[in-house]
């Protein structure tokens, strides 16, 4: 799913930014859809250095995060690595499905509708905006959809300019929410759910047949997330779900450091009647050694650099 959004070749290293720090990784194989942590070091950023936005300025001062990322690096011995893949800031680039009411007669009709779409969907003009998108399972009227991703231009840039300063090569850029999602596209056929923090609230991706079908990016309240999430998983089961053809949810992969895995098992259990299983590191294929680092700040970039292991 994720290399068609781009095509890219995938770097075996992977870069994750976010506001509160940035995390250095590389993956080891060890054996099917199983990986541990070969090298790893997150460094914390100072507040206001890195401020997330789709149209604003995210980078404060590039030569401060510069030498932060080189202090993650040389903690996590990759000194010498100039091939990336980075997990984009939440915030800093959007999520979302494009619906098609009527099938285009020509390609130069659909991109242009796409494009239209795009503008609805992400509040800017085309022109001005990086934009991927994958043909998705069509919806239950069989409209034609979308998953797609857009960063502005004058964003991406901050951060090209920056990798581009350190000789380095980016193979793949992709938000932190889509690269935290390959942690549930070799899952079975039930329905998943990945619910990702931001500071302003957070995303929902649902999962379907190895593929994204519900993009939900909820901005809320801290003390507002547990109604957001019960609202969210009553839409399911009213609109999405059907568990005699399989279209179930019975598991969710929760990334935040703010959430509180009892606190969904309870809303779950009064949204859906039964108690969701919240994944684990082991449960989606990733080994973490006992040390300090997190799954909230390693799952985007250990998502991506599992791409080219």
């Amino acid at each position: 799913m994720l290399s068609a959004l781009t095509k890219p070749n995938y770097p075996k290293a992977a870069l994750g930014l976010e506001q509160s720090g940035v995390t250095a990784l590389a993956l080891q194989k060890e054996g099917r859809g199983q990986y541990s942590i070969k090298q790893a070091a997150t460094v914390e950023l100072p507040k206001r250095l890195l401020t997330p936005n789709f149209v604003e300025r995210n980078i404060a001062d590039s030569v401060q995060l510069n030498a932060l990322i080189d202090e993650a690096l040389i903690n996590a011995g990759m000194v010498n690595q100039k091939n990336w893949s980075v997990a984009l800031p939440s915030n800093s680039a959007r999520t979302g499905i494009l619906t098609l009411e009527n099938e285009p007669v020509s390609k130069q009709e659909l991109e242009a509708i796409l494009d239209w779409k795009s503008e609805q969907v992400f509040g800017a003009p085309a022109g001005e905006m990086r934009i991927s998108r994958q043909k998705i399972s069509p919806d239950s009227e069989g409209k034609a959809r979308y998953f797609a991703t857009a960063v502005k231009l004058s964003i991406v840039d901050e951060y090209e300019t920056l990798f581009e300063s350190k000789g380095w090569k980016a193979g793949l850029i992709l938000p932190r929410v889509v690269s935290e999602a390959n942690w549930l596209m070799n899952s079975d056929k039930s329905d998943s759910l990945l619910i990702s923090s931001q500071f302003d609230g957070f995303t929902a991706l649902l999962i379907r047949g190895n593929e994204p079908t519900v993009v939900r990016n909820v901005t809320c309240q801290e003390n507002e997330r547990d109604d957001e999430i019960f609202r969210l998983l009553m839409f399911y089961r009213d609109r999405l779900a059907n568990e005699q053809s399989g279209n179930w949810l019975e598991k969710i992969l929760v990334i935040g450091k703010d959430f509180v895995p009892q606190k969904i098992r309870e809303i779950s259990v009064e949204a859906l009647g039964q108690t969701l299983k919240i994944l684990r590191p082991e449960d989606v294929g990733l080994n973490i050694p006992a040390s300090n680092l997190s799954f909230d700040d390693i799952a985007a970039p250990a998502g991506l650099a599992a791409l080219g292991v």
